[in-house]
């Protein structure tokens, strides 16, 4: 699917957009795609677990839903994406966008009272989770309308349970609420699980600098620069973010309520929280490279001064066993019985006076 989108991107002039009839010839992907149809109103829910989706098109809500909530947990299925763009009018450019799976996150508004499209707001996101010490991230696209909410992912996402159990809790603010402040929930646990990852992130650098500071080895640059491009990543994540929030809460659409804007404000002001937190873990991240230089260079000076000293203090001693190593036939001390003691304590005295003489110094 990716080669396909890259390739037609590619091409000049190539029409923008994907239409609906065009969506079921596009090269799909394995994997099983799980569709999850929420309706709920303050008196009542009902979770339908949707098995065949032409059964699902052709019927209808309940005439007591006050917010529905699709939820689309794979892509590789395009029937299905096709179904369900068709149904409910996904414009061809926020196809586009959400079959891609490689924007940053945004918002756009289509169709409205002078557009044939029903009002509805195009939210671009991601979720980002540490798998096996890495960390991943993965594009979640949302349709907001005035009673339907739709959010499709390539994975399943474990963020979303705690949602379902708000909406099943009678009399809960969620429950009460319209599909707008639906969607603020779902952007506010994207944003509240930045917090655990940021603070794995930080755990990261303190474990690192403790290596540098006490056992400074060349492998662990690798590792910082790691946590470097993890920052990297969860800033790419995050900083637009900042925008869409703002946009929500900024600009009047009929589909967002006044409601939903007070709360908006709380999710910006979370959002400029840690972007804060990005730029100080990414200060930390480049002290601790240089901190390392510093260790390493550090420890390499240490070495070649030892070896420097043992070398100085070999110097004098190689000059006397130089000298009486000459074969010369006419030595003086040749003959002399204490000549081999006194050339050991000549070089003793020797040493021991640079020794000291370098400890007096404080270099050694």
């Amino acid at each position: 699917m990716h080669k396909y989108f890259k390739h037609k991107r590619s091409k000049p002039g190539a029409a923008p957009g994907i239409e609906h009839d065009e969506i079921a010839d596009l090269p799909g992907s394995p994997g099983k795609v799980y569709v999850t149809c929420i309706d709920y109103s303050p008196g009542q829910v009902l979770v339908n677990d949707v098995g065949n989706i032409g059964d699902f098109i052709n019927s209808h809500r309940p005439e007591w839903t006050a917010v529905r909530w699709i939820s689309v947990e794979g892509l590789s299925d395009l029937h299905v994406i096709q179904a369900l763009a068709t149904k409910y009018d996904l414009h061809p450019l926020a196809v586009e966008d959400m079959l891609q799976q490689t924007q940053r996150s945004k918002v756009e508004a289509y169709g409205g009272d002078e557009s044939e499209l029903m009002a509805r707001l195009f939210i671009v996101t991601h979720t980002m989770q540490i798998l096996e010490g890495h960390l991943h991230h993965e594009q979640i696209s949302i349709f907001l309308g005035h009673k339907t909410v739709m959010t499709f992912q390539e994975h399943r996402n474990t963020a979303w349970e705690i949602i379902r159990q708000r909406i099943k809790v009678k009399g809960s603010r969620l429950r009460n609420s319209d599909a707008s402040f639906l969607a603020y929930s779902l952007l506010d646990v994207l944003v509240d699980n930045c917090f655990p990852i940021l603070e794995y992130l930080s755990d990261r650098a303190e474990e690192l600098e403790t290596l540098i500071l006490e056992q400074p080895r060349p492998e662990l640059i690798s590792d910082i620069h790691q946590l470097k491009r993890d920052l990297l990543m969860v800033r790419w994540v995050v900083w637009p973010l900042r925008e869409v929030v703002s946009y929500l809460q900024r600009e009047t659409h009929e589909c967002i309520t006044d409601n939903t804007r007070i709360y908006l404000t709380d999710l910006y002001d979370h959002v400029v929280q840690i972007i804060e937190l990005i730029e100080t873990y990414r200060e930390i991240a480049s002290d601790l490279t240089e901190t390392h230089i510093s260790s390493v260079s550090n420890r390499m000076g240490e070495v070649m001064k030892v070896l420097t000293l043992i070398g100085t203090i070999f110097i004098p001693l190689t000059f006397l066993a130089g000298v009486y190593g000459m074969n010369f036939k006419y030595f003086p001390e040749l003959k002399k019985i204490w000549a081999y003691p006194a050339f050991w304590m000549v070089c003793i005295i020797t040493a021991g006076f640079m020794i000291y003489f370098f400890r007096r110094r404080k270099w050694l």
